[in-house]
């Protein structure tokens, strides 16, 4: 893929949202480095970031230059966009801690082997730390009228409900970020999310006015006779069909960080993606090249109950995060949960710390399908015979429909596998004294 190519590349994938003036001619003329800004707010990324970093794969698959800006300044502060209440400001520690493990989970997208397109990354207090207060006021405050800070999308939706100073500035701050990496580190460009636009485009209009140039005069054909110094480009959001962000569970945020979240409901996660979404989500979110995501679309309109879509996305992402070896074990895990009957108790031993579930002592030796059934969740002992009775309970894939008979024997001695309904599988496990 050469630079030329690169906003074709966006645009089929559809991750081109808004681009602005001059960005075609200019990367006609070769590379661009850009860079994308993270605030390091947690020890991970999580999957609504995924959009981003595919940002970045893409701007070097074509040669370009990926800088990766980690905000030990600007995520002293928060970003306001997005957000309806004001964040917690982080101390050096904790960013210095995040921005370590933010690295080691990019190699996983990005090449850093040494090249032209080698990724850089920095830390913005690297800069802004070292300005005082005058600098700043002097050196950036100068060239944003409040008018035009007021009019952000961000700072609107948070006027009613009451912001801060310190939020009313990140604009400027993150502005300064771009002046500063274009004067110092040849970058030109700055990607991120839709909601990142006014950002992006304070710190084109700084740059515009630092350097001195007027507004871009427009030739014969109503378009800019003079191309810019700096460009931006946003991708759309990645979120749901209900319009939230995506990267959420019922478990809480889906982390990249198999600590965080293991790898068993990461794979969940996209294995269950919603039908509307996977064709989007297999163009956004992988490298698979248009004719593979062409083939996957059609079996997935033929027989989307088949999710071969879901399966290509959940394995794909799973191997890039966490290793082909793991991403095959999950594929089996995933089979596995759902089949009726399970009798390897090395399967049953991962669908424990996948699923959970509960243990139980030689007290069990005594226990009727009734008492399993309690200790695997099913409720109260009378909610818990209603489904035996009704014929919703098995173990070891005996349907039981008596809560008094006796449990089938454990597998190897140690783990039953408990149906609870059509979807819940739960692992009893004996302790090991």
């Amino acid at each position: 893929m050469s630079a030329p190519v690169l906003l074709e590349e966006l645009r089929w994938r559809g991750l081109l949202h808004l681009a602005s003036e001059g960005l075609e001619a200019r990367l006609a003329r070769g590379p661009i480095s850009a860079y994308i800004g993270f605030d390091a707010s947690a020890t991970s990324l999580h999957v609504g970031h995924l959009l981003q970093v595919f940002l970045l794969t893409h701007l070097q698959r074509a040669g370009g230059r990926p800088v990766i800006v980690i905000g030990g300044g600007t995520g002293m502060i928060g970003d306001p966009s997005g957000k309806s209440t004001e964040r917690k400001l982080l101390d050096e520690a904790t960013i210095e801690a995040n921005s370590a493990a933010l690295r080691r989970q990019l190699e996983h997208f990005l090449d850093f082997s040494p090249g032209p397109a080698q990724p850089r990354m920095v830390d913005n207090r690297d800069w802004l730390a070292r300005m005082s207060v005058i600098d700043f006021l002097r050196d950036i405050g100068k060239h944003f009228t409040v008018p035009y800070m007021l009019a952000k999308d961000s700072v609107q939706a948070r006027l009613a409900a009451g912001m801060s100073f310190t939020e009313f500035s990140y604009q400027t701050l993150q502005a300064a970020d771009f002046l500063h990496l274009h004067l110092h580190e040849g970058v030109d460009m700055q990607m991120g999310g839709a909601d990142q636009w006014g950002n992006i485009t304070a710190g084109l209009e700084l740059i515009r006015r630092v350097e001195g140039r007027e507004e871009p005069a427009l030739d014969g054909d109503g378009a800019s006779a003079a191309e810019p110094s700096a460009f931006g480009l946003c991708s759309p959001l990645l979120l749901t069909r209900s319009g939230q962000k995506m990267g959420k569970s019922e478990k809480g945020a889906v982390f990249l960080d198999p600590a965080l979240t293991s790898p068993f409901d990461f794979y969940q996660y996209w294995i269950n993606d919603d039908d509307l979404l996977v064709l989007d989500h297999l163009r956004w979110l992988t490298t698979m090249s248009e004719a593979e995501v062409a083939s996957l679309a059609d079996e997935h309109r033929a027989r989307p109950e088949a999710r071969r879509a879901q399966q290509a996305l959940a394995f794909d992402l799973s191997t890039r995060i966490h290793g082909e070896a793991e991403a095959r074990r999950q594929v089996a895990l995933a089979e596995a949960a759902y089949a009726p009957e399970v009798n390897d108790p090395l399967v049953l031993a991962s669908l424990y710390e996948a699923l959970g579930g509960f243990e139980f002592g030689t007290e069990a030796d005594a226990w009727t399908v009734l008492d399993v059934a309690v200790a695997a969740g099913a409720g109260s002992r009378g909610e818990a015979r209603r489904l035996i009775e009704q014929g919703g309970f098995s173990v070891n894939g005996q349907r039981r429909s008596d809560a008094s008979s006796a449990p089938p024997p454990l597998v190897d001695g140690r783990y039953w596998w408990v149906a609870l309904g059509r979807k819940r599988r739960v692992v009893g496990r004996r302790r090991v004294d």
